[in-house]
Parts: structure tokens; C-alpha cells; sequence
């Protein structure tokens, strides 16, 4: 019984550091939705971890720029994506 207990503690206080662990780094889609950087605006940009608004921004204006995304790799082409952010992202990151 004290290990159940002890167990329940142990859960109630996990739980909730993982989820914080999540708003932490940024992430605002728990099911870690694909973006597609070819259509995506500046709000669905930020929901990539490590994206702000300024950096949503300057992928827009470097789409608008130089023509869509051949492939999810090209997204380090934009200065500020490094390889962090990258490796933070690629799984969520594709092109259409």
C-alpha cells in the first residue's frame, strides 16, 4: 500500500514537469503538427519550436523572396535557422 502510494506521489509530480517542460521550449501543439514552410503563414510558423514572430517573419519574406521551398532542409538557408532550431524541428518541418 505505501508503495502505491509513493507511486501516485511520484506520477502527480512528474506529470505536470513534463507538461511544463513542453510551454517551456516553446511548443504549442502537443501532437507536433507537420508544417508545410511552403504555405505556411507567420502564426503557424511560430508553433515551431524556437520561432518567434521575428524569425516567422524572415521566413516569409525569404519564401516571397527567393520561391518556395524545395525541400525542409532549404528552411536553413534563412538566417536565424540554425542547426538547434533545426534539429529541434525536422521532423515537422515538410514541403508540398
Amino acid at each position: 500500500m505505501i508503495k502505491l502510494i509513493a507511486l501516485a506521489l511520484l506520477l502527480a509530480v512528474v506529470a505536470p514537469a513534463s507538461a511544463l517542460a513542453d510551454t517551456a521550449t516553446g511548443s504549442t501543439h502537443v501532437g507536433g503538427d507537420k508544417i508545410n514552410i511552403n504555405t505556411a503563414d507567420v502564426k503557424a510558423l511560430m508553433t515551431l519550436t524556437g520561432v518567434g514572430r521575428s524569425l516567422a517573419e524572415k521566413i516569409v519574406k525569404y519564401r516571397d523572396e527567393h520561391g518556395q521551398f524545395k525541400k525542409p532542409n532549404d528552411l536553413r538557408k534563412v538566417d536565424g535557422v540554425g542547426d538547434s532550431l533545426w534539429e529541434k524541428n525536422r521532423e515537422r518541418i515538410v514541403v508540398k
